[in-house]
């Protein structure tokens, strides 16, 4: 393995989709919720960012919707 790599030479480009792949935003969660996902993550070695990810996106594709039913 060398010290230094030159990468001057390449003609490399970066990844079109790169965008389209994930993009940051910031939501309000419960407390609750951030730590079922954190003790999950500590369980799993997958990082609670990433659980939470996979959860709406299984949500996604079995169209799960959200009960919505208020306590009256």
């Amino acid at each position: 393995m060398k010290k230094e790599y030159d990468f001057s030479k390449l003609k490399g480009r970066k990844n079109p989709y790169a965008k389209r792949l994930k993009k940051q935003i910031t939501i309000r969660v419960g407390v609750d919720v951030l730590e079922y996902f954190k003790e999950l993550a500590d369980e799993t070695g997958i990082p609670y960012q990433n659980l939470i990810n996979l959860y709406l996106r299984d949500c996604v594709i079995s169209k799960k919707r959200p009960s919505l039913k208020w306590a009256s």
